[in-house]
């Protein structure tokens, strides 16, 4: 098995680092193809206007100064158009990517244009809290679990046009309560912010930030699983059609 990994905290993340292991726990056969830089929030973003630049960083593992689709994209088309990958895994990324979390994602977004590219694809993220901290998340709760639970994923099959987004709990490897399978979830607070600063000549300047209120987890929500310590795994649809609305409309513009 061939398996492709890319991810959007940049070519020298630790969760990228994570990810190879993961992934060099189910083959030998592993290729990374990274960004440059830190593309998070990115989304499913191309770069039109600007080239891209490809560098490789040692064997099997190449630097892109793109997004993660980019990525993606010159894996396919480029790297690897005589040999496709089995897998694409994206991640290890450091923090959760749930609820709203999934429509900003680079990680995300790289398993995205894998499933749009015909290939399985799933995407991996660890949780972190005030206690861990972005700098100090729990990567061997990841490590320990995700090799099995890929095997699991592939077992029962991923749908075409079909990506699976998988989320680790805020806890030790050992404290893992489970596994759920999870809906997308929502949060009932104002997520996006704009902090306004001053610069030295007072001229003003933004920065977008979320907010971080208290929620209430649906149930049966990836929100709900990580709040209670298990391992989230939510299959995610490219199919953006609300077809709950196609009658009502039909019979409107009828």
């Amino acid at each position: 098995m061939k398996i492709l990994i890319t991810n959007d905290d940049g070519i020298n993340a630790p969760g990228l680092l994570i990810l190879e292991r993961i992934a060099r726990s189910l083959t030998t056969d592993v290729i990374v193809v990274a960004p440059e830089t830190d593309q998070s929030g990115v989304a499913h973003s191309l770069s039109l206007s600007d080239p891209l630049r490809l560098r490789e960083v040692s064997p099997s593992r190449y630097a892109v100064k793109g997004t993660p689709a980019d990525c993606v994209i010159l894996a396919m088309r480029l790297i690897l158009k005589e040999t496709r990958p089995d897998l694409i895994l994206s991640g290890v990324n450091r923090g959760q990517n749930v609820a709203e979390d999934v429509t900003y994602s680079g990680t995300v977004a790289g398993a995205m244009e894998g499933t749009l590219l015909g290939v399985p694809s799933m995407a991996l993220s660890q949780a972190y809290g005030a206690s861990t901290g972005r700098d100090n998340p729990h990567w061997g709760c990841a490590e320990t679990h995700a090799p099995r639970l890929i095997r699991q994923v592939l077992d029962a099959g991923i749908g075409r046009g079909t990506l699976v987004n998988l989320n680790f709990p805020d806890c030790e490897a050992d404290a893992v309560a489970g596994v759920s399978v999870t809906t997308q979830g929502q949060r009932d607070t104002d997520l996006v912010r704009v902090d306004e600063r001053r610069d030295g000549r007072d001229n003003a300047y933004f920065w977008i930030g979320f907010a971080r209120g208290g929620v209430t987890p649906g149930a049966g929500s990836d929100l709900e699983a990580l709040a209670a310590n298990r391992i989230s795994v939510t299959p995610l649809r490219l199919d953006l059609t609300d077809h709950a609305s196609l009658e009502r409309y039909a019979a409107a513009f009828a």
